[in-house]
């Protein structure tokens, strides 16, 4: 991979880094069931750091698939489905139990936890899903917030998988 903006998400231990080239596709928080089932059940392993915001939010960072590889520690990741016939996978450091990326298989981008990037992480631009926030959580409205995955979201994927093909 080419070093020429370059970023580093790290488990809370430093036992697994993963280096993702260039900005990422978009960033968003995700309230969905299966973001909030998928966060509980990593918050229960042991010692295990927050995934889900107080807010029942999950903040992600997507990156394309052929930028992102794991420089250190591939051998300490463990898939994590929520059924067994889930065609997302969440990958967590099982050095330290953190939550690493999310995969939807059928996708061409993975979805990296935002906390990865300490303080250096990009910054948020929309909140999805939010028709699924917990009931007594409050989203805040520092930044646009949709019901479902709005136009948006869908057309920066599109556009990503587009450059990808092409090779850009």
């Amino acid at each position: 991979m080419r070093t020429t903006n370059q970023s580093i998400a790290r488990c809370a231990c430093g036992g697994v880094e993963l280096e993702v080239l260039g900005s990422p596709i978009l960033g968003a928080a995700c309230y969905c069931d299966d973001c909030q089932e998928g966060a509980r059940q990593i918050e229960a392993l042991p010692h295990a750091c927050p995934v889900m915001g107080p807010d029942g939010g999950t903040e992600y960072l997507l990156y394309r698939k052929d930028r992102m590889r794991c420089s250190k520690g591939g051998d300490l990741m463990r898939d994590n489905k929520i059924t067994t016939d889930s065609p997302t996978r969440r990958v967590v450091a099982t050095c330290c139990n953190s939550a690493m990326f999310l995969d939807f298989q059928k996708g061409h981008w993975f979805s990296v936890y935002r906390a990865r990037f300490g303080g250096n992480a990009p910054p948020l631009q929309m909140r999805i899903q939010t028709k699924f926030k917990p009931e007594n959580c409050d989203i805040p409205n520092d930044m646009p917030s949709y019901a479902t995955y709005p136009f948006k979201f869908v057309a920066k994927l599109m556009a990503s998988r587009v450059a990808m093909l092409v090779g850009r």
